[in-house]
């Protein structure tokens, strides 16, 4: 075989571990976990594909080129690949196995990340699908994937039903369809083609070498994970299912219902007491509990507590936890197309609910001691305390500690800098409070937090949180500017207001507006805010200050609802399907901000990648570290300025905690 530079390959597996609930690494710690088919092509040549399921042997220079760094690994969704491959070869060829493991460190099982690139990453990367079928499309590829993949993984790679017309078995082997096997056998050939096709059709437009540093970071966080106090989980799960089945006879007394939990029967109910209402989601029943007779009120406030949620996170750590203790791959790289930044994969570490009890060690103490009756006597909402217990599920392994550390106010400060809105600036530079501070611009009074005109504070925050990407009454009213108090006529004022206290950063959306609009127009680079944005191959491209390049496709000028000039471009809209999206200055401004800010934290993750950084949560940074580490050493490091941003003033805050929490 010749010399190996570079090998792309997709895997077929079987696992009677459900991937889509547990996740890679749990699918592949399963004992039964197995390669079914190796599709590989070496340095670009024809695509073989070798059949493990039934005795053909995957050559021993392919097996050697997988842990051999200085061998480029290509594969769509690479981790997948990477992870499971790193469970096999130890399992079946522990001689070509190697890990990039230190002692100290949790990721001694995995292949180092060096030497794989994600083929789904760089279609990321240019504003693609992040689906092998769907870049295919997009692309119009020769190759596509095969339709029939989806039946034949379910056929050969998941346990099947017992019936007695299968003879009562649990898994589909190749014998017992042949012909479905062969199928499978080119379905696998045909995603190598595809995922090559793709590296070919984008080879004009390659991922940045810094891009590649930062997927491994992101990998070593992935395979690090983040240890679980199962004990804690397991006995949330029980607390839960005790406390509904409580609530529910609660109502089931006090309304008579076989089912208080229906929304049908509630509804007819609550009809028989003449109320009426359309829905009994969240809102409703706080708009109906505003008028409603107090008995009507407390089945209603039942029915809220009955309807929380927060077991079904308790019950994907369940599911995703590794044997060792800790969830892996909580973190989609490039998960979202417009910045960049990463999703939440699993337990989804970026949507848990924040705490804010005052004796959250006590109550976390009670539930995993497993006291169920004190601790239906001492908290009314059980379901609300295990709801704030999500965080601290999550542990430092023993003998170490968590320091918890996040930027403030990181896009207003990003925001302020690009625009040149110098009070803003100064504010950020002087340690003041923003919200405080956009409150005095705005109503030209000073305002102090629990101080002077302190009222007017909270129209600043939601001013701040609503207004900075060209947002109007509508943004307000979604941050929820009506439950604070505001009246919906003051509204169009409070826009008014904060746009006149901003007059830089209005001026920065429409010069972004009109310089894509100049870039796509006349397929040229214009440069605005030292933004430079160019028309490129039927591309638009904004180059953020960090070299990372933001991708719309087929960018166009269209018509908006109101007449005037709008940009389309092609990505994935609010439909979660490929469309023509419409945007406008203050959105692409939007992008650039939370770009760059995500590029800030990528900045830090790099200054600190000597550390265990076990999760990352918006603008925050999770480390496990022993008892030693100085808190305000690690918060140093990560506000320190980027070279490639000099000038902007950053500051992170942190705090020190046995537990995951929100300080």
């Amino acid at each position: 075989m010749e010399k190996i530079k570079y090998i792309s390959l997709d895997l077929e597996t079987y696992s009677s571990v459900d991937l889509a609930k547990c996740g890679v690494y749990k699918y592949a710690e399963s004992p039964d976990a197995e390669i079914l088919l190796f599709g590989y092509s070496v340095n670009g040549g024809e695509v073989q594909v070798v059949d493990v399921a039934r005795g053909e042997k995957i050559p021993e220079e392919v097996l050697a080129a997988l842990s051999d760094e200085s061998v480029i690994k290509w594969a769509f969704n690479a981790s997948f690949e990477r992870v499971f491959l790193s469970i096999w070869l130890q399992r079946n060829y522990p001689q070509y196995f190697s890990s990039y493991s230190i002692c100290e460190d949790t990721v001694g099982d995995y292949l180092s990340p060096v030497s794989w690139h994600c083929s789904m990453v760089w279609s990321a990367y240019m504003g693609l699908p992040l689906s092998l079928e769907g870049v295919g499309a997009v692309l119009k590829l020769q190759e596509q994937k095969l339709q029939e993949g989806k039946n034949l993984i379910r056929y050969f790679s998941k346990p099947c039903k017992p019936t007695g017309a299968n003879g009562n078995r649990t898994r589909n082997l190749p014998q017992h369809d042949l012909e479905k096997w062969e199928l499978f056998k080119s379905y696998n050939k045909r995603d190598v083609e595809v995922e090559m096709a793709i590296q070919q059709k984008l080879a004009k437009f390659p991922v940045p070498d810094f891009l590649w540093d930062e997927y491994v970071i992101d990998q070593e966080i992935n395979d690090r994970g983040i240890a679980l106090d199962m004990q804690l989980v397991e006995n949330a799960i029980q607390f839960d299912e005790k406390s509904k089945a409580a609530l529910t006879a609660a109502m089931q007394y006090l309304t008579g219902l076989a089912n208080p939990n229906s929304v049908a029967q509630m509804k007819g109910w609550l009809s028989e007491k003449d109320v009426e209402t359309e829905s009994l989601d969240k809102k409703a029943i706080i708009e109906l509990l505003k008028s409603v007779p107090d008995d009507i009120a407390e089945v209603l406030r039942l029915r809220q507590q009955a309807a929380k949620s927060s077991v079904r996170k308790y019950q994907a750590m369940q599911s995703t936890v590794c044997a060792d203790g800790r969830a892996r791959g909580m973190f989609q790289f490039y998960g979202a197309n417009r910045s960049g930044r990463w999703a939440g994969r699993h337990i989804q570490l970026q949507n848990l609910p924040q705490n804010h009890m005052s004796d959250l060690a006590e109550a976390r103490a009670l539930v995993k001691s497993g006291d169920y009756a004190v601790m239906d006597m001492l908290y009314e909402d059980i379901p609300d305390t295990l709801s704030q217990l999500i965080r601290t599920a999550f542990v430092p392994r023993p003998g170490y500690k968590f320091i918890v550390s996040d930027f403030s106010a990181i896009e207003a400060r990003v925001l302020a800098f690009l625009a040149g809105e110098q009070w803003r600036l100064d504010v950020f530079k002087e340690g003041k409070d923003i919200y405080c501070a956009s409150a005095s611009a705005m109503f030209h009074v000073p305002v102090e937090k629990h101080g002077i005109n302190g009222h007017l504070r909270q129209k600043g925050k939601i001013a701040e949180l609503a207004l900075g990407y060209g947002g109007s009454t509508g943004a307000l009213i979604s941050m929820g500017a009506l439950d604070m108090g505001l009246s919906e006529d003051e509204l169009p004022e409070l826009v008014s207001m904060w746009r006149a206290s901003n007059p830089k950063i209005v001026r920065f959306w429409w010069d972004v507006d009109r310089a894509v609009k100049t870039a796509i127009k006349q397929k040229t680079t214009v440069e605005t805010h030292g933004i430079p944005i160019s028309w490129q191959s039927g591309m638009l491209f904004i180059t953020l200050p960090s070299g990372r390049k933001l991708t719309y496709v087929k960018p166009r000028i269209g018509e908006n609802r109101f007449g005037g000039e709008s940009v389309t471009y092609e990505g994935i809209g609010n439909t979660k399907k490929w469309e023509r999206i419409e945007s406008y200055g203050p959105k692409f401004v939007e992008n650039i901000t939370q770009a760059i800010s995500r590029d800030i934290l990528m900045n830090a993750m790099k200054t600190l990648r000597y550390c265990f950084i076990v999760g990352h949560v918006h603008d925050e940074l999770i480390i496990e570290c022993s008892p030693g580490v100085d808190l305000n050493v690690i918060c140093e490091q990560m506000g320190r300025t980027p070279s490639w941003l000099p000038g902007i003033n950053l500051r992170a805050d942190g705090y020190e905690c046995e537990f995951y929490k929100k300080d």
